[in-house]
C-alpha cells in the first residue's frame, strides 16, 4: 500500500552537518566538469560531433559540461525508437510505471546534495533555491506516481441496465518535453515523469543553458530501471531541431515551459496538420507572467516588504512566478518604498557556491543584455531608487533594481523582463490596485497583503491569476498544495502538481458489453 503523499522537507543549512555535505558536493561535482555527454536514443549513446558547451553563469568562463547536439536525423531516429517502445510501454501495468517514479524519487533523495550542486554551478541558483528545486522534483515523482494509481483504479460510470460499462485512461503516444533552465530539475522532472508514468514515450530536449541537469535526470531514471526507448535524451539548438520536433507528424503532444514567444510558436506549428498525421496534437504550455503583489493600506507593511523583496529578487527574478510589479495604496506608498529600498540593500550578490551570497548571476549574456535594456527603458518610465548597474564582469551579474512611480501602462509594467527588476506603481485605493493587477495579458501568480477579510474575499473573485496568495510571497508553489499554472498568455491553464494534470497526457476510452 502506497503511503499518503507528503512534500519533501527542505534542507536546513544552518545545521553544520548539512552545510558540510553541501560544500563537499559542490567540490565533488567539479571533478566531472567539462565531461562530454552523448545523446541517448533507444537505449544507445549517440555522438554527433556537433558540440554544445554549458557554462557557469556566475563564473562565465567555467565549462560545466560539453554535449553532443541532436540534428534532424537524430530527432527522426529518436521518434522511431520511441514509437517502437510505445507498443509495449503503453500496455505496461500502471503500478509498474508508478514504481519507476517511486524508485527514481529514492535515487533523487540519495543524490540530493549532488543535484543541488549541479544547479548551483550550472544555473546560478543559491543553496536554498537549488535545494527547493530538488525537493520539488522529488515531490513530482511521488505525487504523479500516486496519481497514476488513482487513475488506474476503477472509474465511476452511471449504471445502465443490461450492460457492463467501464472507462479507462490510455496514453497518447510519443511526445516532446521541452523544459526551461530556470527550474532545470523540478519542471523537467515534472513534465517528463507525467508523460512517462501515463504510458507515453518521450523526446526530452533540455534547455541549452542546463543540459547537465537533464542528463542527471536521465541517469536517475536509468538507475530506476526504466526500459530503453521510453526516454530519449536530445540536447540541441531550438533553432535547428525545435520546429522539426513540434511539426513531426508522429509527435502526439508537446509539453513546454518557457517564453510566451516560443510557446505561441509551438502552439501555431502544432495546430497545423502535417501529411501522415492522424490526430490533433495536444499542447501543454506554461509561458510566464507579469506577476503583481498588491499592498493594501491595511497590510502589515514589514511583511509586505519582505514578501515583495523575496518574490522579486529570489533567483535573480528569473521565475515565471516572480513579482515584477508591486502595486501599493497611495496612503502607504512612500513608507513602503523606503522600507523596500532599505531591505534591498541587504541583498548580497556574488558566486552562489558561497552560501553568503543571496543573488547570483542571470543565466547568460543575452539575459544580461536584455536586463540592461529594460533598465534603460525604466529610467525613462519611472524613478530609479535602487540598483540599475551591472555587477562583477566575472559573471552575468546585475544589481536588484527598483523603479518607482511606474505607470501601469508602461512597458516596464506590461512586458516580462525575467530579471531582478521591479516596477512599483501607486494605486488610489484597493479597487484601483486590483484593476491595475489585472491589466496585463498574463495571469500566472499574484499576491495580496491585507488584514481585511472582506478585501481578501473580493480579490478571490476579481484577481484573475492561476495562483493567488494572501499575506505571503507569490513564489514557491508546493506540489499538491498549490497546483501551478495560469491564465491568458501565461499558458494553457494546466495545473502542474494538481489532480487533473495527468489527464493532459492521456485520453479516455469508454467500453460497454451487453449482458
Amino acid at each position: 500500500m502506497v503511503s499518503e503523499f507528503r512534500n519533501h522537507p527542505l534542507t536546513d543549512f544552518s545545521k553544520p552537518e548539512n552545510k558540510a555535505k553541501m560544500q563537499e558536493a559542490l567540490e565533488s561535482v567539479k571533478s566531472e566538469f567539462d565531461r562530454i555527454y552523448p545523446l541517448y536514443i533507444g537505449g544507445k549513446e549517440v555522438e554527433t560531433g556537433d558540440l554544445l558547451k554549458s557554462y557557469n553563469p556566475c563564473k562565465k568562463d567555467e565549462v560545466v559540461g560539453t554535449f553532443h547536439k541532436a540534428g534532424k536525423k537524430e530527432v527522426d531516429q529518436a521518434i522511431e525508437a520511441a514509437q517502437q517502445t510505445f507498443k509495449s510501454w503503453s500496455f505496461e501495468y500502471p503500478q509498474k510505471r508508478a514504481d519507476f517514479l517511486f524508485k527514481a524519487a529514492e535515487v533523487m533523495r540519495r543524490r540530493q546534495f549532488e543535484l543541488n550542486a549541479w544547479m548551483i554551478h550550472e544555473t546560478g541558483k543559491n543553496w536554498v533555491e537549488a535545494d527547493a528545486d530538488t525537493a520539488e522534483a522529488i515531490d513530482f515523482l511521488e505525487f504523479y506516481g500516486r496519481e497514476m494509481l488513482r487513475y488506474a483504479d476503477e472509474q465511476p460510470v452511471t449504471p445502465v441496465p443490461g450492460e457492463e460499462n467501464e472507462l479507462i485512461y490510455i496514453p497518447l503516444g510519443v511526445g516532446a518535453v521541452i523544459p526551461p533552465w530556470n527550474f532545470p530539475l523540478a519542471i523537467l522532472t515534472g513534465m517528463t515523469s507525467a508523460a512517462i508514468v501515463t504510458g507515453n514515450c518521450v523526446l526530452l530536449k533540455p534547455a541549452s543553458d542546463s543540459p547537465t541537469i537533464g542528463h542527471k535526470y536521465l541517469e536517475i531514471i536509468q538507475e530506476a530501471g526504466l526500459p530503453p526507448g521510453v526516454l530519449n535524451y536530445m540536447p540541441g539548438s531550438g533553432g535547428t531541431i525545435g520546429d522539426h520536433i513540434v511539426s513531426h507528424p508522429k509527435i502526439r503532444f508537446i509539453a513546454f515551459t518557457g517564453s510566451k514567444e516560443v510557446g505561441l510558436r509551438i502552439n501555431e506549428l502544432a495546430a497545423k496538420h502535417q501529411p501522415g498525421q492522424i490526430w490533433l496534437k495536444r499542447v501543454i504550455a506554461e509561458m510566464g507572467g507579469k506577476d503583481a503583489i498588491v499592498v493594501d493600506r491595511e497590510a502589515d507593511l514589514d511583511e509586505a516588504v519582505e514578501g515583495v523583496a523575496v518574490s522579486a529578487f529570489g533567483y535573480q527574478g528569473q521565475k515565471c512566478s516572480a513579482c515584477s510589479r508591486a502595486i501599493v495604496d497611495e496612503s502607504i506608498y512612500d513608507e513602503f518604498v523606503e522600507k523596500l529600498k532599505e531591505r534591498s540593500k541587504k541583498i548580497s550578490i556574488g558566486p552562489v557556491d558561497d552560501p553568503n551570497n543571496y543573488m547570483g548571476a542571470v543565466i547568460n549574456k543575452a539575459a544580461l543584455d536584455k536586463t540592461l535594456k529594460y533598465i534603460d527603458i525604466g529610467k525613462k518610465e519611472g524613478r530609479l531608487i535602487y540598483g540599475g548597474e551591472k555587477g562583477s564582469d566575472s559573471g552575468y551579474y546585475v544589481q536588484p533594481t527598483i523603479f518607482t512611480d511606474v505607470d501601469s501602462k508602461a512597458r516596464l509594467a506590461q512586458e516580462e523582463v525575467f530579471a531582478p527588476v521591479l516596477a512599483v506603481t501607486k494605486a488610489r485605493d484597493y479597487d484601483h490596485a486590483l484593476e491595475i493587477a489585472n491589466d496585463t495579458e498574463y495571469g500566472l501568480t499574484g499576491s495580496v497583503y491585507t488584514k481585511n477579510e472582506d478585501k481578501i474575499e473580493k480579490a478571490k473573485k476579481l484577481f484573475h491569476v492561476g495562483n493567488l496568495y494572501f499575506n505571503r510571497k507569490c513564489t514557491g508553489a508546493l506540489v499538491g498544495g498549490h497546483p501551478f499554472g495560469g491564465f491568458n498568455m501565461s499558458g494553457t491553464d494546466s495545473k502542474a502538481g494538481g489532480r487533473d494534470y495527468l489527464l493532459l497526457f492521456m485520453q479516455a476510452k469508454s467500453m460497454s458489453k451487453k449482458v
